[in-house]
């Protein structure tokens, strides 16, 4: 891959000030004071929210404490979406910090799954590792790491080591010179609010004609609307990492700067508000 380091650390090291508050619907022995923290983009909730589950346990009696889970604006947030996706797709456009809702009863089993332990988070962050290898490599590379390796990216991700998760990250991100790019990039597309959980389709960095496709095709292939014509206003913000890329873009230089550590581009379209 092109090395642009400072890329890949600058997305590894995104935070986002968050005001945690306890849901007025929990019971309490006292008052619960808001807890605040600076979340890491590119991890999950249920790996960063240790601290805040103990501070509202300690004004909680024992017997009212279940399932921890977490809303934003009425919306429960869904803990195997990355921070930082959660945050672009449900709140890029208000005021800092992030205010989430805790809640520890009525668990909302139609709209979020549950997650009683850490393992359920790396079963789920490997098993996206393995989708994405499976798009880039036909799953060749992640099949010749050793048990070990596969470990070294969790715990990288979850003891927030850039170095040792890049260590073995960059093998994922390699292709041969030859060919120009992965097989197909692994990407999904948002909207917030939809029924629909995300778009994902294949498609490759290459065209047929040998061209590198950019953003802008990606887009008029997957969610045309998001691409304004020059006569027209524009209707969406197409966000990754909290930022809007250059419709320019080359699809596969994004796919190997602006992936989550799970290798998949996450990438939300985000309606303008009309005036």
């Amino acid at each position: 891959m092109t090395d642009d380091r400072d890329v890949l650390r600058d997305v590894w090291f995104g935070r986002i000030p968050t005001c945690f508050t306890l849901s007025q619907d929990e019971i309490t022995e006292r008052e619960a004071e808001p807890y605040y923290l600076l979340l890491p983009r590119v991890s999950y909730l249920m790996l960063v929210t240790d601290k805040a589950k103990k501070h509202f346990q300690k004004v909680m009696r024992q017997e009212d404490v279940g399932e921890m889970w977490f809303e934003y604006e009425g919306v429960p947030l869904k803990w195997h979406y990355p921070i930082g996706l959660l945050f672009d797709l449900h709140a890029s456009n208000t005021a800092l910090p992030w205010n989430i809702i805790v809640h520890f009863k009525n668990f909302p089993e139609s709209e979020l799954l549950h997650c009683l332990t850490k393992d359920a988070v790396e079963a789920h962050f490997m098993s996206c590792i393995k989708e994405a290898d499976a798009l880039k490599h036909k799953s060749q590379v992640i099949n010749e790491m050793q048990k070990k390796d596969h470990k070294q990216l969790w715990m990288g991700l979850q003891n927030d080591k850039f170095d040792q998760f890049w260590a073995i990250n960059r093998k994922l991100m390699e292709y041969p010179t030859e060919e120009g790019g992965f097989r197909y990039i692994p990407f999904r597309i948002y909207q917030p609010l939809n029924e629909r959980p995300f778009i994902q389709k294949l498609f490759r960095p290459i065209s047929s004609e040998g061209h590198p496709h950019n953003l802008g095709d990606l887009l008029k292939e997957m969610f045309p609307a998001a691409v304004t014509p020059e006569d027209m206003e524009k209707q969406y913000q197409v966000v990754i990492h909290g930022i809007e890329p250059m419709l320019e873009t080359p699809v596969q230089w994004l796919s190997e700067h602006l992936s989550y550590p799970d290798n998949f581009l996450h990438i939300s379209i985000i309606p303008l508000p009309r005036d």
